[in-house]
């Protein structure tokens, strides 16, 4: 624990977000000299103004990150520093990823596929019997659903999550010393053991209205795609969607009557071009190219497969999109060999190349 502590510390540093906390790693060499070196040899190697290096207040910054991690230590609380390899792939392409998350939870947080799923806090039975469909859809997916456990739709989100055994995370507005709404303990309880809880916000910070817009930040950097079920055309939900489309990610929204207020938000996407326009989750599958891939067994059936390309197609129905990198040595074959053997699936309209050098089943 002792390694983590100049990392929270570094996330208090008065005046310093994840771009000049980088450049201070950079130029000084490491995250501990940051703290042992005087404020004239940190501004003599960064080029740091003086006045804001006289503001930067390290060691109230340490003394705050000792009680931090010891808090994290007892509760078992993972500290995720935005350098480390566990943060977050998806949130650190954020300009404004937070410097530290705090994560308490089963779920690894970069799954091949995460959706961000949100919504008005006046669920109607129309939000609910989408939901039905939408998560029901997703249990056999392998898709890690991120809301905010909030009153309304998020919380629906969550429960069917946890009925369908799929993996959800709630972003909290709040340190994880508390829930909010208290309502909603048990649900949060439940999900540890089946997703997680993950907060910007250390110990001791309230659910203060001005944290939500940025939890809702979190929640769209951390997903491949946004989903909103109903929403009016302000609030939590549509900051969110438009977090997302600055984010450039994927946006659905479900249609809904044009008198509802709580459906005027998602036609409102869907009028600007802002969001898909869905009517189940099969759309959204189509859309992120998630459908279910064929069994090898029906390649092998319909084609007539050699013993080694029905091998790649076995590996690509486990592992999805590869690099020919990776086939190369999960095979054990030379570059050349593969490569025509792929140039023959390609013409058997089994595989299709993709970004990267990259391989990938053909839809079917």
């Amino acid at each position: 624990m002792n390694t983590i502590i100049p990392k929270i510390a570094l996330g208090k540093l008065h005046g310093f977000g994840p771009v000049r906390i980088a450049q201070l790693i950079s130029k000084m060499g490491g995250i501990e000299e940051i703290f042992t070196a005087s404020l004239n040899e940190i501004y003599m190697q960064t080029g740091f103004a003086k006045s804001l290096l006289r503001e930067i207040k390290r060691e109230e910054a340490l003394l705050f990150a000792e009680k931090e991690g010891q808090f994290c230590e007892k509760n078992g609380v993972s500290p995720l520093f935005f350098l480390d390899h566990n943060y977050p792939r998806r949130l650190k392409q954020c300009q404004d990823a937070p410097v530290m998350l705090y994560y308490k939870g089963t779920s690894e947080l970069n799954q091949k596929k995460i959706v961000s799923i949100v919504g008005t806090r006046n669920e109607t039975n129309y939000g609910q019997s989408i939901l039905e469909e939408l998560i029901n859809s997703l249990k056999d997916q392998n898709v890690l659903v991120i809301s905010g456990l909030a009153y309304g739709v998020d919380i629906h989100a969550h429960r069917l999550c946890i009925e369908n055994k799929v993996e959800t995370i709630a972003v909290l507005g709040h340190g994880l010393d508390r829930i909010y709404p208290n309502s909603h303990r048990t649900t949060a309880t439940k999900m540890i053991l089946n997703g997680g809880l993950l907060t910007e916000f250390p110990t001791n910070t309230n659910p203060d209205r001005e944290n939500f817009p940025m939890r809702n930040r979190i929640i769209a950097g951390l997903s491949d795609a946004t989903i909103v079920v109903e929403s009016k055309e302000s609030g939590g939900s549509m900051i969110t969607a438009d977090l997302a489309n600055d984010y450039s990610r994927d946006v659905f929204a479900y249609p809904g009557d044009v008198n509802r207020v709580f459906s005027s938000g998602c036609n409102k996407l869907i009028k600007n071009q802002k969001a898909h326009l869905v009517t189940k989750a099969s759309d959204i599958l189509k859309i992120m190219n998630w459908e279910t891939k064929p069994s090898g067994s029906h390649h092998s059936l319909d084609l007539c497969l050699s013993d080694v390309e029905q091998k790649i197609v076995d590996f690509l129905i486990k592992n999805g999109e590869v690099h020919s990198d990776s086939l190369c040595n999960a095979l054990v074959l030379p570059p050349s060999q593969l490569s025509v053997i792929l140039f023959n699936l390609t013409l058997k309209n089994v595989i299709q190349a993709a970004k990267g050098n990259r391989i990938q089943l053909m839809p079917y």
